[in-house]
């Protein structure tokens, strides 16, 4: 019996060696595509963040049309809009008549919330040259 049980002994530390060796290969290839899968997350998020660069330079360089359109259509009644543009002063009035929409049941800030909608339709709706025009060079505040 004694033979049996170390025959059984080192089958089981066999069979219990082969086991960890293959708990080792599976944890190095889990690590090796763990990398490849880092590697590969790496290069989408620079590749991300590179063309978010890019476009948010076009954005923000000379014309900035389709930013302050869209804006003035989602977010108008806080006049963000006129802050992308440079109009501190008309961008106030807008964030200060949607402030005090608290105050007289929303009725200032569906104002402003029109007149960003109106802005931004208008603003969409012009030609590239033709709101650099009148909006960045020529410096219209209103409509």
């Amino acid at each position: 019996m004694s033979d049996d049980n170390k025959n059984l002994s080192d089958d089981l530390n066999d069979m219990l060696g082969d086991a960890k060796e293959g708990a080792k290969k599976a944890a190095d290839e889990a690590k090796e595509k763990a990398n490849e899968f880092a590697g590969e997350a790496k290069n989408s998020a620079k590749e991300f963040s590179d063309s978010a660069k890019e476009t948010f330079n076009r954005t923000s360089g000379d014309n900035k049309k389709l930013l302050a359109g869209i804006l003035g259509i989602l977010l108008g009644w806080l006049g963000i809009h006129k802050f992308i543009l440079g109009y501190n002063k008309e961008g106030i009035i807008l964030l200060v008549l949607g402030i005090l929409g608290f105050l007289t049941c929303g009725i200032t800030s569906a104002i402003s919330g029109i007149i960003g909608l109106i802005e931004g339709i208008i603003y969409l709706t012009k030609s590239d040259e033709e709101f650099y025009n009148t909006y960045q060079i020529g410096r219209k505040p209103w409509f």
